[in-house]
């Protein structure tokens, strides 16, 4: 639908669009690793008796196995009603396990009406859903909230017996993430993006913790990977730098055909008929980039258009979208706004619009910068050399400026007296942005490579640290490498090598001076040793005194 539309343009600006669209390759959705999901279609239907009662009768004629679950107490004229004072679902389609409490007793349903563990589908008619995400599993209708509509739900679920296979959405590389190190936990932001409650933080202080996505819940809606500060988690096919590459190629063809004040419309695959729709009242330079889902791009995808010659990025949305995915494009729209308002360049230029709805348009007739062609590197770094291509021609207003507290970009600052060096932030860094060089006691920083994950902040056991939240256009200060806090060295007694930091070593001897163990000057004094010296030193004395083993 979407391509005949753009074939029917007789304008050079729609001739233009027309031949970028179809001969830049499109995005490869391969068949990516799947999980599948058994259905023998043990339905169950949960409500007011009343409303239960009238949806059985149309539902009965279809499936084989339809059990009612009475929410309201009222008697019924179906029999086999069950009732329940409270229920706790949880599952997916094919395995749910509903818990119902009756008398102040809790029972597997499933196994009193059908003697099965679980149901296969769900039919909720309740006001107020007992499935709390805002994007439903498969197999669960939660139609007393008004969506999905129960004409669309008993049309579907007479389908949902056997098989069916769906796409593991999204990779996760650990080595990458920024949720955990050694027990501490820190960055959440794609826990709390999640609008179908698929991802979860797993694990102990003991044995440490772990992002877990559920690949059952998953509906891959994408706002856990525009969350992402690091790219740990993406989207598998296509993957992000492929759907970057896309979009840039895309707008090369366009200028290349003597196109004229590109602008960018993200929109979604699901709906090509709204998004012909809203094209049609739009003029020939608005160019359709159909994604799986609009909210698994963010501001590096929208600033990358900018700096390969877009005019404006639209992101095409609709009213029904989940309030966590709006909720997260609102805070990825109100970081690029901050960013362009810096640069005094107009905010609309990157704008959310509600495909079904009508909107209306701000148009610009210069770029922001020369394009500088296909961006390389991660996520963040493909951001920022978006970023900096733009700043070469739009000065900005401050060298460094704040950010909300949720950004993925900013400075650490060290409360540099209190410091006592242990290492604790460098060793529990997921990017390296704070390390040491290993041979002196030196704690060292680059702000271009912080994700404010606050990992940091809560390892730190002088609370010392603490995260400042903003942008730094300076990219060469960015980039630099400075130093947090330094410290003399203390050197092995023995040795004469540099070990430790030289008030960590007072601070040991200070409280173990007058201590049984160390009522010596030659125990004092080992601690002042590395520990290569400490050991050799306490054998030699050994040997010439045997008696000391005593004392060991």
């Amino acid at each position: 639908m979407l391509k005949e539309f753009l074939q029917q343009s007789t304008s050079i600006n729609g001739r233009a669009r027309n031949r970028a669209v179809t001969q830049t390759v499109e995005l490869g959705n391969l068949i990516p690793p799947t999980v599948s999901y058994e259905s023998s279609g043990r339905t169950l239907l949960i409500g007011p008796s009343d409303i239960v009662q009238r949806v059985y009768h149309q539902l009965s004629g279809v499936m084989s196995s339809v059990t009612l679950l009475s929410t309201d107490g009222e008697p019924s004229d179906v029999e086999g009603m069950y009732y329940t004072d409270s229920v706790e679902i949880s599952g997916f389609l094919g395995q749910f396990n509903v818990w119902v409490e009756h008398q102040a007793q809790s029972h597997n349903l499933a196994q009193i009406a059908i003697q099965a563990s679980h149901f296969d589908i769900v039919v909720d008619l309740c006001l107020t859903s007992c499935m709390d995400q805002q994007v439903a599993v498969p197999g669960y209708y939660p139609v007393g909230r008004g969506t999905p509509k129960l004409a669309e739900a008993l049309e579907e679920i007479p389908t949902l017996v056997g098989t069916f296979d769906k796409p593991k959405y999204f990779r996760l590389d650990t080595d990458l993430c920024a949720h955990s190190s050694r027990g501490v936990t820190g960055c959440e932001r794609c826990v709390d993006a999640c609008p179908a409650g698929a991802l979860s933080s797993q694990g102990s202080p003991q044995t440490g913790f772990k992002i877990d996505i559920n690949p059952y819940l998953c509906q891959g809606i994408g706002t856990c990977a525009t969350s992402c500060p690091t790219e740990a988690i993406h989207y598998a096919l296509p993957d992000p730098h492929s759907t970057q590459k896309f979009i840039e190629r895309t707008l090369s063809n366009y200028l290349n055909a003597q196109g004229k004040s590109p602008v960018v419309f993200f929109c979604s695959q699901q709906d090509e008929e709204q998004t012909v729709k809203a094209l049609s009242k739009l003029d020939d330079n608005f160019i359709p980039i159909e994604l799986e889902e609009v909210s698994s791009v963010g501001i590096d995808t929208w600033f990358a258009a900018l700096a390969n010659g877009a005019h404006q990025v639209l992101i095409s949305v609709d009213s029904n979208m989940p309030s966590t995915a709006l909720k997260v494009l609102n805070q990825e729209l109100c970081m690029a706004h901050a960013l362009l308002e810096q640069l005094n360049i107009n905010s609309r230029r990157i704008s959310l619009v509600y495909r079904d709805s009508d909107f209306s348009v701000t148009g610009f007739d210069e770029p922001l910068c020369v394009p500088i062609g296909e961006l390389e590197g991660n996520k963040r770094e493909r951001l920022f050399q978006a970023l900096e291509a733009i700043s070469e021609r739009h000065i900005p207003l401050n060298k460094q400026f704040l950010l909300h507290e949720n950004a993925p970009f900013g400075n650490i600052e060290c409360a540099s007296d209190d410091c006592t060096s242990c290492m604790s932030c460098v060793a529990v860094c997921p990017t390296g942005a704070i390390h040491s060089d290993g041979q002196s006691p030196k704690i060292e920083f680059i702000e271009q490579d912080c994700v404010q994950c606050g990992l940091c902040v809560k390892a730190c056991p002088e609370q010392v640290l603490s995260r400042q939240p903003r942008f730094n256009w300076d990219h060469q200060q960015r980039r630099s490498t400075v130093i947090l806090h330094q410290e003399p060295a203390a050197h092995c007694l023995r040795c004469h090598k540099p070990f430790a930091p030289q008030s960590m070593i007072t601070k040991l001897q200070d409280k173990l001076r007058g201590h049984s163990h160390f009522s010596n000057s030659a125990a004092l004094d080992r601690i002042a040793m590395c520990e290569d010296c400490r050991v050799i030193d306490m054998f030699e004395s050994l040997a010439h005194d045997p008696l000391k083993q005593l004392n060991i």
